[in-house]
């Protein structure tokens, strides 16, 4: 039993790395694109950029801070039940 979680503790850490990189990457990514996009469609050269980005750094922020909430909770719920 205790050589089947020898390997396994390394599994929670990416999987909280995984979630928050995904969460800075893919809004800021997808804001360039579409920033820079609608800057050219409207003639507006740096402000639909910056203004996306923006909105990019605001969505990375709350899905930070909501999976940070998520797997302290997780790890509280797992501490407590290891008190018991």
């Amino acid at each position: 039993m205790q050589n089947m979680n020898k390997g396994v503790w390394w599994k929670p850490a990416v999987q909280v790395f995984s979630e928050i990189s995904t969460w800075i990457a893919f809004p800021i990514i997808l804001a360039l694109i579409a920033g820079k996009a609608l800057d050219k469609h409207f003639g507006t050269k740096p402000v639909m950029l910056l203004v996306s980005a923006l909105l990019a750094f605001l969505i990375s922020s709350f899905g930070i801070v909501r999976t940070t909430k998520k797997y302290a909770a997780k790890m509280l719920d797992k501490n407590s039940e290891l008190e018991k």
